[in-house]
């Protein structure tokens, strides 16, 4: 399934801050911790609570987060569905990043252990 250029950008001018409330209610309903929930955006992303933190205060979009993320090396090999699509066949690079985002934060919400969502 590939995403429509309107959701490409869509997600593209979406801000982090705003999106970031949803990921702490999510995992912290399921019984996670925000602790966890950072761990596993740093894994991805690079960034720790502190620049986490500078970029919410910023309100960067998801684009320019990604721009200034330092993607983990093995985030390709997180697969599966999430929001509907199929990670893997994604093609537009953002919305793929994005969607990586969201599918370890529904792995962690689900119970998976960091080892796990960390692709060790």
């Amino acid at each position: 399934m590939t995403t429509t250029p309107e959701h490409d950008a869509k997600i593209a001018k979406l801000i982090f801050g705003s999106v970031y409330p949803h990921y702490v209610k999510k995992v912290e309903t399921k019984g996670r911790t925000v602790d966890e929930l950072h761990q596993v955006i740093e894994w991805l992303t690079g960034f720790d609570e502190k620049k986490l933190n500078e970029l919410i205060e910023e309100k960067v979009t998801f684009e320019t987060f990604f721009e200034r993320a330092n993607l983990n090396e093995n985030a390709h090999l997180i697969k599966g569905v999430i929001c509907g699509y199929r990670i893997e066949k994604i093609e537009t690079p953002l919305t793929k990043k994005a969607r990586y985002l969201d599918k370890i934060i529904d792995e962690l919400a689900k119970g998976k252990t960091l080892d796990k969502i960390f692709r060790k």
